[in-house]
């Protein structure tokens, strides 16, 4: 298993500086991470940086309590593939789930993905403010509007990826879309636990240290005595 082809490699927040960007985007370079995940004004930044590499540019639309209006996100997706971005990471509205208005967030999705085009569009369902049987919904909603992922978390809201949601939104996607597991992945280990339960994509900011244990575990096993 190539752990790193699995990693968005993340950098999201008000106080990130060029200066991280570029940290970020040398070490995705480096690992050959499968994509970074900045915000929306670095995109185009990242973009030129990462050219003739196989690194991808994600961003997030909606970031990070997902409370904007469809057009809005629409438009900021629009925005973000005009600047270059390769994937797109949605928080849905989790105020309309809660209040059980699943048709707008099944439009937001439905829009947003058609704005995406061939871009890969990544649902962010914010599990930590969820029911189970929110999550579930919110899952077969973003399969029913063809999206491509859904993720646990924006690591925003006080709450990361936990295995069982992990378990929970795999059982419930099944092999239709992806599972990203973000927020609070800082080792090989946890990483590996999220990809054992189901996901297919890991969103870190400690994806160097992450690739770097897998490194080790490799050099063990080809050593020879």
């Amino acid at each position: 298993m190539n752990l790193n082809r699995l990693i968005d490699h993340t950098k999201l927040g008000p106080k990130v500086s060029k200066q991280q960007i570029d940290q970020l985007i040398e070490e995705a370079k480096k690992h050959n991470f499968k994509s970074i995940c900045v915000d929306p004004i670095y995109v185009s930044y990242a973009k030129k940086a990462l050219k003739g590499s196989t690194v991808l540019v994600c961003t997030v639309v909606g970031f990070p309590a997902g409370t904007h209006l469809k057009s809005v996100k629409v438009f900021e997706t629009e925005q973000a593939i005009k600047d270059g971005a390769d994937e797109i990471d949605m928080v849905i509205n989790q105020n309309a789930l809660i209040n059980g208005d699943q048709d707008l967030v099944y439009e937001e999705i439905k829009a947003v993905k058609e704005a995406c085009g061939n871009r890969v569009l990544k649902v962010i369902i914010e599990t930590a403010n969820l029911t189970d049987d929110q999550k579930e919904i919110a899952c077969n909603l973003a399969v029913k509007a063809k999206a491509d992922y859904v993720k646990t978390s924006t690591g925003f809201s006080g709450g990361g990826a936990t295995i069982e949601d992990v378990k929970l939104m795999r059982q419930t996607v099944g092999s239709k879309l992806g599972v990203k597991a973000s927020g609070g992945i800082g080792t090989y280990e946890k990483a590996k636990e999220m990809i054992d339960a189901g996901a297919t994509r890991i969103g870190a900011s400690k994806g160097v240290a992450i690739v770097q244990k897998t490194e080790e575990k490799k050099n063990d096993t080809d050593t020879t005595y």
